[in-house]
């Protein structure tokens, strides 16, 4: 069981306070969403809570069976989708997917050929990456973080270049796929995130 845990968080640019005195408590299977306005500090928030990027004020812990995570290996149990993270745009779906795979383990209840039929991309397989359309490009970076063997999911604007459908398949795939997982969603569009058992309001952390 996975268990996060930021204690009086902040996380400070120059002299702004982009959050301050956060509290952020997650296990296994719970789901939050972070709400806030553009430019409000949801993107940040999401890099602190990967460890891509150091608070200024408190401490993240992460633990898996009640056993502490060293810092060094948090990335182990965490997958990332967000608009600033760019695929290998030189890859084939093929190599990208054996690629990842090499990193992160795939679902053993999931074939690859099953995975590529999932993610609707099942005639793509020896395509360029660069060649896919955004919407494709998105739906990628969601099944790859749904599909690994990573408890807590991180997922930024998850919908944005999905139309309709891609939204009902974005929901379906939560429904589906997410129970399990620590799922956390920064964005402003409620049909990303009512699902979400908790919402923090970055709003409400500025001092």
């Amino acid at each position: 069981m996975l268990t996060v845990n930021l204690d009086l968080g902040g996380k400070r640019f120059q002299r702004e306070w982009i959050f301050r005195h956060l509290p952020f408590r997650l296990g296994s299977g719970g789901k939050i969403a972070i709400t806030g306005g553009n430019g409000s500090g949801k993107s940040t928030l999401l890099k602190c809570l990967s460890a891509q990027m150091p608070l200024t004020e408190g401490t993240l812990h992460f633990s898996w069976n009640e056993k502490p995570i060293p810092a060094e290996e948090i990335y182990q149990y965490l997958v990332v989708s967000a608009p600033y993270l760019e695929l290998p745009e030189e890859f084939t779906l093929r190599e990208f997917l054996r690629f990842h795979f090499s990193f992160k383990k795939l679902d053993p209840a999931i074939g690859a050929n099953e995975l590529v039929q999932l993610l609707y991309l099942e005639n793509t397989v020896d395509k360029p990456i660069s060649l896919f359309s955004s919407g494709m490009k998105q739906r990628l970076k969601l099944g790859i973080c749904f599909f690994s063997q990573a408890p807590l999911v991180l997922l930024d604007e998850p919908t944005s270049n999905l139309d309709a459908k891609g939204i009902e398949w974005y929901r379906n795939l939560v429904s589906d796929y997410g129970n399990n997982k620590c799922l956390v969603v920064a964005s402003n569009d409620s049909r990303e995130y009512d699902f979400c058992e908790q919402i923090l309001c970055l709003e409400d952390y500025k001092r």
